[in-house]
């Protein structure tokens, strides 16, 4: 709604600089009050059926009974506003409800400082400089609390009937219970549609893993929609095989290589390091499983006699290793690593850094959400290389794919 100019003149006539505007008793704050207070005072007067003064009220069987106040807090701080009563307080404010004391949008503020990490001392910080307003840490953690009934409507959202990858891990939070810090993991579970966008199906916390809890996570994404997973890319997780065999019989279970990778130098001096990992490089980089695991083999005897675990290690997992020797490049690109949820990770993780023991599994599960919200919103596109990907995909498990 376009406002006449004499009248923007006339409010900025005396405004000099930002602060003569937006500062403390500004002309902002004074638009603010005189807008709330005259939208009240119409409530009122639609409320009674009269205008204040006319004849109309006469005998009417309620009339107005002066004001009472309230402080509200803004982006331009803190104003006093007037509220009108009537005598038989039958009168219910709507502009200002009656237990309101912030603005709408408020609200959305201290949820977004509170997603980037942000502790209950900064997020009080931050609002007392910019707006010039002292909030509570209760009022902080109950703005924040009424996120967790929508924690719970994503988490039993429906699911699509197929993702053609879905990536498994985990991080690691500090969860106080029962009057002791435990280190709890965080599940994500990361579906990539056949769009090739990314979606984080769910979370779950649990201080163990193993075959029976997987198996409840796989249940519970089958109850909401997800019928079909062609590949599940996994860092090891102790019982996902076992788990996924019951629930998706015909998924292909591949070790994320990036994370065996990573396994087999955490014991490597600095001085192997180079030359350990070009003898390896032949193993994965393999065109087939035969020609890797003779590629193991040679690794195994130039390196066995200093750092015998290595490829015992790729033995150990070799069954869930070699699926990735199955398929062409135009998949193994995507399913090479789980990049795509490390990237995921490793943002979560510089938003708890602040947050060294949550309080309960609730605190831990709102936060996690709520910087999931930001993230998300920056996948937009497809990951790369997922046109050819799909493209095999297509001759791989056609059967499986909806055309």
């Amino acid at each position: 709604m376009a406002i006449n100019d004499k009248l923007l003149d006339e409010l900025l006539k005396d405004c000099k600089t930002e602060k003569d505007f937006f500062g403390e008793g500004g002309v902002f704050k004074e638009i603010v009050k005189s807008v709330a207070e005259r939208a009240l005072k119409g409530e009122l007067n639609h409320h009674l059926g009269y205008d204040k003064n006319s004849v109309s009220g006469n005998n009417s069987g309620n009339s107005r009974n002066g004001y009472s106040k309230k402080t509200i807090k803004g982006d331009f701080g803190e104003a006093e506003i007037e509220i009108p009563r009537d005598r038989n307080g039958s009168y219910e404010p709507q502009f200002i409800e009656k237990h309101q004391t912030r603005f709408t949008g408020f609200d959305d503020k201290i949820v977004a400082l509170y997603a980037r990490g942000m502790s209950t001392r900064d997020i009080q910080g931050q609002l007392k400089e910019i707006y010039g307003v002292d909030i509570s840490p209760g009022l902080i953690s109950s703005v924040t609390e009424e996120v967790i009934d929508e924690v719970r409507s994503w988490q039993n959202r429906p699911l699509e009937a197929l993702y053609p990858i879905v990536y498994l891990d985990c991080i690691v939070v500090k969860i106080k219970e029962n009057k002791q810090v435990l280190n709890k993991a965080v599940y994500l579970a990361l579906g990539v549609d056949l769009d090739g966008k990314k979606e984080l199906l769910g979370m779950w916390i649990s201080q163990n893993e193993g075959a029976k809890f997987w198996l409840a996570v796989l249940t519970e994404l089958k109850n909401r929609g997800l019928k079909d997973i062609l590949i599940a890319c996994v860092d090891g997780l102790t019982g996902f095989p076992e788990a996924i065999e019951a629930v998706y019989p015909k998924t292909k279970i591949q070790l994320c290589i990036l994370h065996v990778l990573r396994n087999s130098f955490k014991y490597v001096s600095w001085k192997d390091r180079k030359e350990l990992a070009e003898d390896l490089k032949p193993v994965y980089t393999a065109t087939t499983a035969d020609e890797a695991e003779n590629n193991l083999l040679i690794f195994a005897e130039k390196w066995d006699a200093k750092y015998p675990s290595i490829s015992k290690s790729w033995n150990a997992h070799w069954a869930n290793i070699i699926p990735f020797f199955d398929y062409p490049n135009d998949i193994r690109k995507v399913i090479y690593t789980t990049n795509a949820i490390e990237s995921l990770n490793m943002t979560l993780r510089k938003v708890i850094k602040n947050k060294r023991i949550f309080p309960n599994d609730d605190a831990a599960f709102k936060l996690l959400y709520l910087a999931i919200n930001n993230i998300s919103k920056k996948w937009t596109m497809p990951i790369r290389d997922w046109k050819s990907a799909m493209s095999r995909f297509i001759i791989e498990f056609g059967d499986r794919i909806p055309v």
